[in-house]
């Protein structure tokens, strides 16, 4: 009989529906019952393509006996960290302070007042490695609830505390300046990994918001080492197994330094921000390689991530049926020079071996290889090896595919909104703009509401419960921000602009400038929680700090620049000290130093040729976090277009910066240097 997740949206919720666990969505009920009934509550966060979580679901949650102890000692309440960024954020942050690291599935014990006394991850069924089984913290927790209240109400108040006491040192509210940038990139050099590319040791992640901030510091001050750290992460990236080399798309990290084993499963959010960065490497180098992998990013996530309603799914699962009805992690991706040779015959799976790097040992589990491009294009038939391509995409879609997670997340599709328009823009593919736009009109009609507050989730054309937090504010701006660029439709700035104004009176310190993940008047948890580093994607508050930014380049408002500004003083506080985990932030702040540019592209149509090839040209220019609005003279889509003629009858561009204009040019080459100067 299913429990109280049977109603939920969250397809991570709606798979513990059919639990023996008496499980609760997070709820004040949840709380009140654990109250009445004078037992802890179990807090188990997860996510829906999270390997381990369906480990510990199929190893305990799904057992009879560890379920009917559950029933009769606690209060068990599931959440999904993906729509409740804010519940997990808190505990997080208490399970890393208590125990120094973290990870999901999280699991926590709260006191009925949802504070916090014991932590944990994955918990096995039996002892193992040193971990006690699950059922003997169970009954250990239980134990000490019955017979040592005092100690753990004791324990669970100094937690909260000491979470509270753990104020952000802010630095001086100033933004970096030259100094501090060139300290960052002096810590990245540091920590980079010249043999491979990327930064650090395994597992590695792909570092998207780092690797922005090296292209706009490339652009500003064309310093060459940020260039070839940025250009050489990304072709051993798109060389290695973390790339789908048959479908486009990244998986979400490397199990090893050399990106050769992924952990398989496909986020909308690592794809949304690699599309963009590739995207970004071709306009800064002419990259053949960056423009491959831009577009079959972004044809994967139209072609594998796209809701009938319009939006992005959240996610692909790395586990999938290996055809006996077991699920296995990878299964879906990985060849053996076997599978091949049934595939491609005898010869063509010699060419594939070659080219993608299989072999007889396998690179994986069980003899099975992940497919790379270990030999630079251009030794191989580049015709053939097409073909070769297409077989084998069509071969694998035979294979029982992946499990989506079908629920769209306001903050991921404004990245994958920004990412598809700039993308399509670029490359001339009107349909990839498309797409983007149909994304936004998702959003604007279910997510937001008559006073333009954000819904942080939607399912199946529903939308969740759940308030937006900061990241969905302003990386929902920044997708419109960017549409509007390169649409010309000036609505898109405005949609950007209530998002913002929400940023300014809802999530801003009044005194300091500093930002919270939760609007002050969202649902109180032990903590407001406040974090400015970026993790998986920008942190709300850089991304804020871009968006901010972005709508004061467009209008001229000071007080969003202001804003902007104040919030930048943590970028300066961390950058120089942990570059790799505020790159968006230095990126913002790259953008700051550089004005950032505003062009004003105006033409008699967006039809007319002379106008397209400005705005394109606008568009392709690589100064950093330049805003383009593009339109008729005298329209009223943007205040960039405001008082802006054409010159002698002919399509005209007008760049701006820090209050100074250049002289307005019709010459697509003329802009050009002004906007690579």
């Amino acid at each position: 009989m299913p429990n109280r997740l049977a109603h939920e949206t969250s397809p991570y919720l709606l798979q513990h529906a059919d639990n023996p666990v008496d499980w609760w969505p997070w709820s004040e009920e949840a709380f009140e019952e654990a109250r009445k009934r004078n037992v802890p509550v179990l807090l188990s966060i997860g996510y829906s393509s999270c390997h381990w979580c369906h480990v510990m679901a199929h190893e305990s949650f799904e057992d009879q006996q560890t379920a009917e102890y559950l029933n009769a000692h606690y209060v068990s309440v599931k959440v999904d960290r993906e729509e409740r960024p804010d519940v997990d954020a808190v505990y997080m942050e208490a399970v890393q302070a208590a125990t120094g690291q973290g990870g999901w599935p999280m699991t926590v014990f709260l006191t009925p007042d949802a504070e916090p006394f014991y932590f944990g991850t994955y918990f096995p069924p039996a002892p193992r490695q040193g971990m006690p089984s699950f059922r003997q913290v169970l009954q250990g927790v239980h134990q000490a609830w019955d017979e040592r209240r005092d100690e753990v109400t004791e324990v669970a108040g100094k937690i909260v505390r000491d979470l509270a006491g753990r104020e952000i040192s802010y630095g001086d509210a100033q933004t970096p300046g030259e100094e501090e940038l060139a300290q960052a990139l002096l810590g990245l050099t540091r920590e980079y990994d010249p043999q491979r590319g990327g930064f650090g040791g395994a597992p590695k992640f792909p570092p998207s918001m780092v690797l922005e901030f090296l292209l706009r510091h490339h652009a500003r001050t064309g310093a060459e080492g940020a260039l070839q750290m940025a250009s050489d992460t990304c072709e051993r990236m798109a060389r290695g197994g973390i790339y789908d080399q048959l479908g486009g798309g990244f998986a979400r990290y490397s199990v090893d330094r050399d990106w050769v084993v992924p952990h398989f499963e496909k986020m909308l959010y690592d794809n949304a921000l690699l599309c963009r960065v590739y995207a970004h490497l071709w306009r800064a180098t002419g990259s053949e390689l960056a423009r491959r992998v831009a577009l079959e990013t972004a044809d994967f996530m139209v072609r594998e991530l796209r809701t009938s309603e319009g939006g992005f799914a959240s996610a692909l699962d790395a586990d999938s049926d290996d055809g006996t009805g077991k699920h296995v992690e990878g299964v879906y991706y990985v060849w053996t020079p076997e599978q091949l040779r049934e595939v491609l015959g005898e010869q063509d799976a010699d060419l594939a071996a070659r080219h993608f790097g299989v072999t007889e040992e396998g690179t994986f589990e069980e003899g099975a290889s992940v497919l790379q491009l270990p030999v630079r294009d251009g030794l191989s038939d580049a015709e053939k090896v097409a073909s070769v391509r297409e077989r084998l995409l069509a071969a694998r879609s035979e294979r029982p595919a992946p499990g989506r997670d079908d629920k769209v997340v306001a903050a991921w599709n404004g990245l994958a909104i920004a990412a598809l328009a700039e993308t399509g823009a670029y490359f001339d593919r009107p349909d990839l703009v498309e797409a983007a736009v149909a994304a936004a009109d998702l959003l604007v009609r279910l997510h937001l509401d008559e006073q333009a507050r954000l819904t942080r989730t939607s399912k199946d054309g529903h939308a969740g419960a759940n308030a937006g937090v900061l990241e969905d504010y302003a990386d929902v701006a920044e997708g419109f921000l960017a549409l509007a660029s390169v649409t010309g439709e000036g609505v898109w700035l405005e949609f950007a602009g209530f998002l913002v104004d929400h940023v300014l009176a809802r999530f801003t310190d009044p005194e300091s400038g500093s930002l919270y993940d939760t609007a002050a008047d969202a649902e109180r948890l032990i903590r407001r929680p406040q974090d400015p580093t970026d993790n998986a994607a920008p942190s709300g508050w850089t991304a804020a700090a871009g968006a901010l930014l972005g709508y004061a380049a467009h209008t001229g408002s000071e007080p969003h620049r202001t804003a902007a500004e104040r919030a930048l003083g943590v970028v300066k506080a961390l950058g120089p000290r942990v570059p790799r985990f505020i790159g968006w932030g230095l990126a913002v702040a790259e953008a700051v130093l550089d004005g950032p540019r505003e062009v004003a592209v105006v033409g008699p149509s967006l039809d007319d040729e002379g106008t397209r090839s400005l705005h394109r040209t606008a568009l392709l220019g690589t100064a950093p976090g330049a805003v383009v609005a593009v339109g008729a003279p005298g329209s009223e889509e943007f205040p960039l277009l405001s008082d802006r003629p054409l010159v002698g009858g002919e399509p005209a561009a007008y760049v701006c910066r820090n209050f100074t204009c250049d002289a307005p040019t019709t010459e697509v080459e003329r802009l050009r240097a002004v906007l690579s100067d």
